[in-house]
């Protein structure tokens, strides 16, 4: 699994953070191993929404509570079996390894994404 990237100290005093990549399966079962929230965005080579989310994923990996996990859906299909991805980006959200949100309606903006983490993180 390629590990976060730390760099400068975010206000709070935690190293900011970029998405994983995960590769296969068992990087996912490493993940929720290691954080009990994570945020799981499903895309695929070439979708044009995708990758205008990328920086918003950045912001909020280094914002929100819990990881931030990128998986391309083409490459990794029993997890997007698992979660049932039907269009891309899927954006599923995971408490103590269970979906609890899910948004698959297109692009979303960071404030969305870090509320609805927040909002989860809290319970």
């Amino acid at each position: 699994m390629t590990e976060p990237t730390a760099s400068e100290p975010t206000d709070d005093g935690r190293p900011a953070q970029k998405p994983v990549q995960l590769n296969d399966v068992a990087d996912y079962e490493d993940l929720l191993e290691e954080h009990d929230l994570v945020l799981l965005e499903f895309v695929t080579s070439g979708c044009g929404i995708c990758a205008s989310m990328e920086p918003v994923l950045g912001a909020v990996a280094r914002s929100a509570p819990g990881a931030v996990a990128t998986v391309n859906a083409g490459l990794v299909p029993a997890l997007t079996a698992e979660f049932g991805v039907q269009r891309v980006p899927t954006l599923v959200v995971l408490k103590d390894g269970e979906e609890v949100a899910r948004l698959d309606d297109g692009f979303q903006s960071a404030d969305t994404i870090v509320d609805l983490l927040e909002t989860h993180a809290a319970h």
